[in-house]
């Protein structure tokens, strides 16, 4: 009975499908969806060990920065030599690149001739080898009568491993495809090429690049579909590249920009990365490899290996009886005698079993039809695991493209080029599917290289020819805003004498206007204040209790409406006490007469503590009969028309004064206040024998000043004698954004500068506030990429309406931009929102703009406080001074670079004064309720 169910199972074996016994034999090469995505894991881990410098040493994943930075941009153009080695032979080209203009694409000719190499150059030395290409080269030039009047750009595809310290560098790692050739292993080929063209003589070129074949296949596949940033080959070998962010690239310094990467990736496995997915037939191929060990990657997948693998399994089948009897030819037996080609003829869809029976018979061997669908079969499942692979290791790389934009949906373009994915005919179509399936919520398109190599390398010189170009111009540009040593000392000598001149007499650029601050705050101070806040579009009401030197702050905001600003003097005082009325009700003190102090943020000239007339309207308000007036009186009578509260209003002052008091109060060194945001200017303690043009009246006795006059007699006058004298100091609001009004900085003003004054409300005035504000800075980054744009250096030279619009680029977003922090695909989304868009490249020349721009205000700045302190300094007759800053402003606060920049100007600029810089926290409106405080104190002594 057992014997008849032996029969049975055996002749049901031989009824069996031929491919099911295949599936069987071959199981461990049949990978699972489960099983890509955990290679495509492992392999994304390899990616980042090759990436990090602390790892790279130990990865099998090399991730060779090629120092390629850009790919192109459809702006290439010129004429090009190529030379490409890769192979049994090479090639050499003159390629032309026409830009694309208007409705005209851009376009590439070629022409080239192929060269063979003799086998014994293979295994040769290497001079022998670079002379021959040399002397191919030469070869070509005269052939195409190509002249040596000028020197000729040369790009040079080298299909083998190499490190790249530059674009015009490769050291090789190692040699593959049977070259074995002595004395250039580690040692760079771009160099030894130029020997031999040396060696060679009458020859005029110059090497601009050189890539490997993977590299090349993305610029070629670049230049026709801009979103292509991977390249792969799938060929005799098999590689992938793909563009990487600058700043996760350990071993190239810099963190801008982007790098294509060669990741080497026919290594992975070497490390036993893959070991549990190695079947017996990979380890024979392995083993009989001229590299052991060595590329376990490419042996599963490569062109060179598949139709071994198929023959080690058709082979093993045999032996065991599943196919042709159990009879084995010699040829089976034979090494090579199933190629990579066979594999493709045998995968054809409609001659598929015809030629598989002609490839067996070739081999002296008798197939049965079975035996042609299973050894079909077998050559299915060897090349479709190659495919499998190929898609979990894209996936990887398509991964971390998506993980470097913080994208999921990716939508981006792969450039390959390889004889299997031209050949085989099933290849490619089971490649884009299983990428597809492992990403689906990626958009990938897969665009094959018409031209090879060579017209990728020569696209590689001609984007660092058009990198290197845009460069210089953008570096002149940008120049302009570059300040020396020496512009800087100058612009704090004008400074200096803009501020003596300001306090000699009036009508100077630097307008130096008297605040009658006498004092800062000593500590002592308490009780209720009210502070009140116009500076801008909202009003501020504030009540400030002091205590044994703290205080608590009450606020609210009120929005002034356009109708307001714009309206009758009167409407906005009657507004503005309505607004105090309201909050003084809020806090249930409508009956209580509080000391106040008034800060308004807008030109105004005093002539004592609690007046001021003010000069001239900013900041968009235009409020009739306001000019000329004295604003304190204005409020007072709004309040009194009003009718239901009463303040004492001690006190007017700006933003920068009170920021001084504010800060003054939390350290007593503060004798300075600075505010750089959207205006800029500053205050300081002036010692009140030095404010001439009071001498003669003003608030000021003739008595008061004879007196400290006086004490000019002594040969050292000290701060304690200063002190002592009572008003020996007054805070002088210096109003230094008028510097340069009388054209004394026109030496360091460049034309985008000009540009923004000339369409600003005040053409002429407050020409370095026009440099050095939060109201101008965006103005004047637009202009500069305005004019790159037209000089074609920037977004492709697409002019946009909204880059032709004034005030779009508003200053917030150079803050943003330049925050280290920012990665360039979020510039980029930056720029996109204001409907600006660029690429990688174009971000870059963006934060650069925005760089040059915001240092040099804050450069600016520092060499006008440094103007500032050393006056003190000098005033005060001391070795070195130290002294604290108030500052407020969102420039300063809120920029990542500008409060740095101008630190180290100003101790740069003024090396014997310690200044410390100590940003507001409350603001102007506790510096006014300080100011009314430390009147008030005055007074009541």
């Amino acid at each position: 009975m057992l014997a008849v169910h032996l029969v049975s199972f055996f002749f049901s074996k031989l009824q069996e499908d031929p491919t099911k016994k295949v599936d069987r034999f071959l199981h461990a090469m049949r990978l699972q969806d489960d099983q890509l995505i955990d290679i495509s894991k492992r392999f994304l881990a390899e990616m980042k060990k090759g990436l990090s410098a602390e790892s790279t040493a130990a990865a099998a994943v090399k991730m060779l920065p090629t120092h390629v930075r850009s790919t192109p941009d459809g702006s290439e153009k010129g004429q090009f030599l190529a030379l490409d080695l890769g192979g049994s032979k090479f090639k050499v080209l003159r390629v032309k690149v026409r830009e694309d203009v208007g409705i005209r694409k851009g376009g590439v000719e070629m022409e080239e001739k192929i060269y063979p190499i003799p086998k014994e150059l293979h295994v040769g030395r290497a001079a022998e080898l670079f002379d021959h290409v040399s002397e191919s080269l030469k070869d070509f030039l005269h052939e195409k009568n190509i002249g040596l009047e000028t020197r000729h750009p040369l790009a040079f595809t080298f299909s083998f491993p190499c490190e790249h310290p530059s674009l015009d560098q490769g050291l090789l790692v190692s040699w593959c495809k049977n070259y074995k050739i002595r004395g250039l292993q580690g040692k760079d080929v771009v160099q030894a090429l130029r020997q031999s063209i040396g060696r060679a003589g009458d020859m005029d070129v110059e090497i601009l690049a050189m890539v490997g074949d993977t590299v090349a296949t993305m610029m070629t596949c670049g230049f026709d579909d801009q979103c292509c940033e991977v390249g792969l080959i799938i060929g005799t070998g098999t590689n992938a590249c793909y563009m990487e962010e600058l700043r996760h690239i350990d071993l190239v310094e810099g963190d801008e920009g982007r790098m294509c990467v060669n990741t080497e990736w026919g290594a992975f496995g070497d490390d036993g990365a893959l070991d549990d997915h190695i079947t017996e037939f990979d380890r024979d191929v392995d083993a009989a490899s001229l590299n052991p060990g060595k590329q376990i990657f490419e042996k599963m997948i490569s062109g060179m290996y598949l139709g071994e693998l198929v023959r080690l399994v058709v082979l093993k089948m045999a032996k065991l009886g599943l196919l042709f009897d159990g009879r084995v030819s010699d040829a089976l037996r034979t090494k090579g005698k199933i190629t990579t080609a066979d594999v493709a003829a045998m995968e054809e869809y409609r001659n598929g079993l015809n030629n598989t029976r002609d490839i067996l018979t070739h081999l002296h061997l008798d197939p049965s039809p079975e035996d042609c669908i299973a050894v079909q079969h077998v050559s299915t499942i060897v090349s479709f695991r190659s495919s499998n692979l190929v898609a979990a290791g894209l996936a990887a790389i398509l991964t971390r493209i998506g993980q470097n934009r913080n994208v999921r949906g990716l939508r981006i373009t792969v450039g390959v080029d390889g004889t299997v994915y031209k050949t085989h005919p099933q290849y490619p179509k089971r490649l884009h599917k299983v990428v597809r399936r492992l990403l689906p919520e990626c958009q990938v398109r897969f665009v094959l290289s018409e031209s090879g190599s060579s017209k990728g390398a020569a696209l590689v010189a001609a984007v660092a020819q058009r990198l290197t170009s845009q460069r210089r111009k953008v570096d002149e540009a940008l120049s302009l805003f570059t300040l020396n040593q020496q512009q800087l000392q100058l612009v704090k000598s004008r400074m200096r004498e803009g501020l003596e001149a300001g306090l000699k007499s009036k009508g100077c650029s630097v307008k130096m206007l008297p605040s009658f601050v006498y004092h800062t705050p000593d500590g002592t101070e308490y009780g209720k204040y009210l502070a009140l806040d116009l500076g801008g579009t909202n009003f501020r009401a504030m009540l400030v209790r002091f205590k044994r030197q703290k205080s608590r702050l009450y606020h609210k905001i009120y929005t002034i409406p356009l109708e307001i600003m714009q309206g009758t003097g009167e409407e906005l005082f009657d507004h503005l006490a309505q607004c105090v009325c309201d909050f003084l009700d809020y806090m249930g003190l409508k009956k209580a007469r509080l000391p106040a102090g008034f800060t308004f943020s807008f030109p105004c000239e005093q002539s004592g503590v609690d007046t001021g007339t003010l000069l001239s309207w900013t900041k968009g308000f235009k409020a009739t009969d306001c000019e000329g007036q004295d604003v304190v009186s204005m409020l007072r009578e709004a309040i009194k028309r009003r009718n239901e509260f009463d303040l004492d209003i001690v006190a007017l002052l700006n933003d920068t004064v009170g920021t001084m008091m504010s800060c003054a109060y939390e350290d007593p060194q503060c004798e300075i206040g600075m505010i750089a945001g959207t205006g800029s200017n500053l205050c300081y303690m002036e010692q009140l024998k030095n404010i001439e043009k009071l001498k003669e009246g003003s608030g000021i006795t003739r008595t008061d000043t004879e007196a400290l006059e006086r004490e000019d007699d002594e040969d050292v006058v000290t701060e304690k004698s200063f002190l002592e004298a009572g008003k020996s100091k007054m805070c002088i609001n210096t109003e230094w954004g008028g510097l340069g009004d009388d054209r004394c900085l026109d030496d360091i003003i460049t034309p985008y500068d000009a540009e923004v004054d000339i369409h600003s409300v005040n053409p002429g005035k407050q020409r370095f506030e026009k440099l050095t504000s939060g109201m101008y800075l965006g103005e004047i980054v637009r202009q500069v990429l305005l004019d790159l744009t037209r000089r074609g250096l920037l977004f492709k030279g697409n002019v946009t309406e909204t880059l032709k619009t004034a005030g779009i680029f508003e200053t917030k977003y150079l803050s943003q931009i330049e925050s280290d922090r920012l990665a360039l695909l979020q510039v980029r989304s930056i720029l996109q929102h204001l409907g600006l868009r660029g690429t990688c490249d174009d971000s870059i020349v963006v934060k650069e703009v925005c760089g040059a721009v915001s240092r040099r205000a804050a450069q600016l700045c520092g060499a006008g406080m440094a103007a500032v302190v050393d006056k003190i300094r000098e005033d005060r007759r001391l070795e070195r001074l130290s002294i604290t800053v108030g500052v407020d402003g969102a420039l300063y606060k809120l920029h990542p670079h500008f409060s740095q920049v101008l630190k180290e100007t100003v101790k740069v600029m003024a090396p014997q004064c310690d200044v410390t810089f100590l940003p507001s926290e409350e603001g102007s409106g506790k510096g006014a309720a300080l100011i009314a405080a430390v009147v008030r104190q005055k007074q009541e002594m």
